[in-house]
């Protein structure tokens, strides 16, 4: 109690004399922003930056998965970057990284100066969400912190959301160039706020004789790269069918043993795992890392319906997620209001049976509908995701102390990240694998046996003869059938995949209740 006073008394002394902490999130929510947006922006511009450089969409996909294996590569390091170089430093240093590297993005002639300057963005931009994260734990208390995560909700969580919608309008006004383009000039403005508003407590300024882990720096480097490619290339590749798939699988695996036993066994290390022997940060991220990758995985799923099922264009798809963002921004206002009158975990869990019913809704779809069909989903679907994850962060990290703040948030940070990537890439393989699976079961019907395909078949066969001979005519009349059994296999797939998530988000509802309550809320 009394080491809890002290840190209070620190941190308030702190405050009073670097200036008002609310300026402390105004740069930190800024840059936080700029890099959840960057995740999702450039997905729609893809088929155009592929046929700027003359490559496939396949190549294309490359742009972001160095940008995620480069994130990927930063986030558990940001406790050892703060100890070498000073938390407000390492900050810094990272948005001018992130800005120079978007540059070389726009200014890009060749698809390998891309991947290049995606990758150093990626390296910039990962430490900027848990760096913000750790800065609203560690600043604010009280009702107080519930404004500030309210806010950092807003950014994590909206930023993704709007991505594709900026994105296919940038590109479908202007040119491509334009969604890298953009963040220099507010690189340029946080890099100045920064040097004024943050400021870094005792155990966040920089030491003297900080360790170089190599050996845990050699393994994260390879289960990152390894793990990233895996879930990017392995649904093209027919995953373990694959050589390239297998040996990859077999690295990732090394690497991450390799660093579990290098970070817990070494004295000075990248990351300090006995965090997660913290219950309420252990389980809160389980929970975080389930709904992240149903997050990532649902932005990635609707607009690429709308396009190849409906036909819609790259900006209106990506227009479609805008209910999401509309039922998000309610969720943030009802959270904010609740989080100190409700216990966080009932408060977490009506959010994510929402977010369940919001994708269950989806798994309703079908070729008929408008995009006002799946409003009203999209609208549930950010409020669920809201409403969980705005009480959710703090109350998974109340327990870590100050000092240890910076650790624990890059810790989980990095396990979210993960698991957007396995929910983005479970997508491909779910609509794959389920097309193939709804269409060998469709198969069965199309019989001569069948009436109802009898008589169809005679219709579409009766209405092209007046255009060819009766042979041509019945086998034009099978393929227009076939294609009408693909369609159909594809848009199960979807119905499968949405509903898969929706039992994800129920099945970790009791989860959140293993978490131990909070002390003063219930003696209140």
């Amino acid at each position: 109690m009394a080491n809890d006073s002290a840190e209070n008394l620190q941190l308030t002394e702190n405050q009073e004399q670097h200036g008002n902490k609310w300026l402390l999130i105004v740069p930190t929510m800024l840059a936080a922003f700029l890099f959840a947006l960057d995740e999702t922006i450039a997905n729609i511009a893809l088929p155009h930056i592929a046929g700027s450089f003359s490559v496939s969409t396949q190549e294309s996909i490359w742009i972001l998965t160095s940008y995620l294996i480069a994130s990927c590569l930063t986030i558990p390091m940001i406790d050892w970057l703060s100890r070498l170089l000073g938390r407000k430093n390492m900050f810094i240093g990272m948005v001018l990284l992130f800005t120079i590297s978007s540059f070389i993005c726009g200014i890009s002639t060749s698809m390998s100066m891309m991947v290049i300057g995606r990758f150093l963005q990626g390296l910039g931009g990962g430490v900027l969400i848990p760096i913000a994260q750790a800065i609203v734990m560690e600043a604010f208390k009280g009702k107080d912190l519930s404004i500030a995560i309210t806010i950092f909700g807003l950014v994590v969580i909206i930023a993704p959301i709007i991505g594709p919608v900026l994105g296919g309008y940038i590109t479908e006004n202007y040119s491509w160039h334009w969604i890298f383009f953009i963040n220099v000039p507010i690189g340029a403005i946080i890099v100045l706020m920064a040097k004024t508003m943050i400021y870094d407590p005792p155990y966040a300024r920089r030491q003297k004789n900080v360790k170089t882990d190599y050996w845990g720096l050699l393994f994260l480097f390879m289960f990152a790269v390894a793990f990233e490619i895996t879930m990017d290339k392995g649904n093209d590749m027919d995953w373990f069918s694959s050589p390239f798939i297998r040996k990859l699988t077999v690295i990732w695996i090394i690497g991450l043993i390799g660093l579990i036993i290098s970070q817990i066994k070494g004295k000075e290390t990248l990351v300090r795992l006995n965090v997660l022997k913290d219950w309420n940060l252990a389980t809160g991220t389980i929970a975080l890392t389930v709904m992240n990758a149903v997050l990532l995985g649902s932005l990635a799923m609707v607009p690429q319906f709308m396009q190849i099922m409906m036909g819609y264009d790259a900006f209106t798809s990506g227009l479609s997620m805008m209910p999401r963002g509309i039922g998000c921004l309610f969720g943030l206002m009802l959270s904010q209001r609740l989080q100190e009158k409700v216990d966080a975990r009932i408060l977490a869990s009506v959010g994510i049976g929402i977010l369940a019913i919001g994708s269950w809704m989806l798994g309703d779809i079908n070729l008929q509908i408008s995009q006002s069909s799946i409003a009203f989903p999209n609208i549930l679907f950010g409020l669920g995701m809201a409403l969980a994850m705005v009480p959710l962060i703090p109350f998974s990290c109340k327990t870590i102390k100050a000092e240890e703040m910076s650790n624990a948030s890059g810790l989980q940070n990095f396990i979210k990240t993960i698991g957007g990537a396995v929910g983005t890439s479970l997508v491909a393989t779910f609509v794959s694998r389920f097309s193939q699976m709804h269409q060998n079961m469709l198969t069965y019907t199309l019989t001569e046996t069948n009436d109802v395909f009898r008589e169809r078949l005679q219709a579409y066969a009766a209405n092209m003869m007046q255009y060819t001979d009766a042979s041509t005519a019945s086998y034009l009349g099978q393929k227009l059938i076939y294609n009408q059994l693909l369609q159909q296999s594809r848009l199960w797939a979807y119905i499968d995949s949405f509903r898969i998530y929706a039992v994800a988000c129920i099945l970790i509802i009791g989860l959140i209740f293993l978490m131990k309550a909070d002390k003063h809320k219930k003696e209140n």
